[in-house]
Formats: C-alpha cells, sequence, structure tokens
C-alpha cells in the first residue's frame, strides 16, 4: 500500500537506449515530495555498469566508462534504493524507459520488479493537460519558466529536481494551487461591497436627460396617463 501523501520524483541515466539489448543504469536519483511539498530529502549514486559508456550516451549526460570504475555495481546499492523509495508512488517522465531499466537490474538480483501501477508518467499527464503542445522536460520548464541554468547535460538528480517542480506545477494547474516549504500561501480576502452615491448634480442631470426622452418603456399605462 502506498505512503499516504510521499511521493518520490525519479530519474535514470544508462549506457543505452534499451535493458535488453544489454544496456545498464548508471545513475539513479529521487527526490522526495510529501504533501504536495519539496522536502530537500533525496537519494542519489553512480553505478558501475561493468561495461563501456559509448560515445553518443556520453555526449547526452556526460559520464565516462573511466568515472564508473570506482563507483558500487547495482547489487550493492539496490537495498538503500528499495527502502529509500519505500511504497511511495513513483513520479517519472516517459516511465516506460527508467522502469525498463530498473526491474530489469531488479531482476537480475532476485527482487520483484516494481508494478507501473505505481508510476505517475509526467509525459502522459503533460499531453492531457497540454494536448498538441510539446511534452518534453526542457519544453514543460520552459513552459513553467523554470531555469534551466544549472543544466548543462541530461543528469539524473538535476533532472529529478526539474522534474519535481514541473510536476508540482502540473499538479497545481488541475487543483489551482500551488505551494512549496518555506512559501507563505496567499490568502485572499473578499472585500465589502463600497457606496458610490449619487450626488445631488448627478440627480438633477438624470432627472433632465428622462424628459428628453419620449414614450420611455419603463413606464407604465398607468403611470403615461397619469392615473
Amino acid at each position: 500500500m502506498a505512503e499516504k501523501g510521499r511521493k518520490i520524483v525519479l530519474d535514470t541515466e544508462t549506457t543505452g537506449l534499451s535493458a535488453f539489448h544489454g544496456h545498464r543504469l548508471i545513475e539513479v536519483a529521487c527526490v522526495e515530495i510529501i504533501d504536495g511539498e519539496l522536502t530537500g530529502n533525496h537519494y542519489h549514486t553512480y553505478i558501475n555498469p561493468k561495461r563501456d559508456v559509448p560515445k553518443d550516451a556520453y555526449e547526452i549526460h556526460g559520464i565516462a566508462t573511466e568515472f564508473l570504475y570506482d563507483k558500487p555495481v547495482f547489487p550493492k546499492i539496490a537495498d538503500d534504493f528499495l527502502s529509500f523509495i519505500g511504497t511511495s508512488e513513483l513520479v517519472i517522465h516517459n516511465a516506460p524507459f527508467d522502469m525498463g531499466f530498473l526491474n530489469h537490474e531488479l531482476s537480475l538480483v532476485g527482487h520483484n520488479h516494481i508494478p507501473m501501477n505505481r508510476v505517475i508518467d509526467t509525459l502522459q499527464l503533460a499531453r492531457k493537460l497540454f494536448p498538441g503542445a510539446p511534452a518534453s522536460l526542457d519544453a514543460l520548464c520552459e513552459r513553467f519558466n523554470i531555469s534551466l541554468s544549472k543544466r548543462h547535460k541530461h543528469g539524473a538528480l538535476i533532472d529529478a529536481e526539474l522534474l519535481a517542480i514541473v510536476y508540482l506545477y502540473m499538479r497545481a494547474s488541475r487543483q489551482g494551487k500551488l505551494t512549496f516549504s518555506g512559501e507563505k500561501k496567499i490568502v485572499r480576502q473578499a472585500r465589502p461591497a463600497r457606496s458610490f452615491p449619487a450626488t445631488a448634480a448627478e440627480l438633477e442631470d438624470h432627472k433632465k436627460l428622462l424628459k428628453k426622452i419620449s414614450n420611455p418603456l419603463w413606464l407604465t399605462d398607468k403611470a403615461k396617463t397619469g392615473q
């Protein structure tokens, strides 16, 4: 059963596009949201894939084969990762990609798959909220004026942090509100109706105007005949 009010925004980096073609995870990052607010709590690790990082993948995320030599292999981090996410819902952009790699790695160490019914796919959510509009993470950041100044290349932690903010904005688009931890909530109070009574001069001008109108519709037959 999912933990009430807690969500984990998750992103990964890999050596390629498909776990079923020998590619592996090399980075996992998770950002915690509780009751619609970022807590600042996160989980992040690099992973030694026991294989090379192809040039085309390196050009996307900038993580080199040599950098990963001294990093833990997935079996060493699996329990810590699972402990951090617990039973919370996962928020992932283009979830089938990340979940395919995660579940492949989990199966290799004898863990059960994480079911897709635990996942909120923000790519699909964006397509429902903004039909026909670009739905990449970059496009969504641009839509919500979220700065990409710290993001020079794709990286699991920075992308998870950006996605967490994007998700809260999309959530607010459906619910009509948005708050972050430490921010003040804006409360709009109804103001009493203000009275603007006409002056004596304005009333006199109004009477003169009415006398210039012949057969006004608002007068009854009785009023017209003086009865």
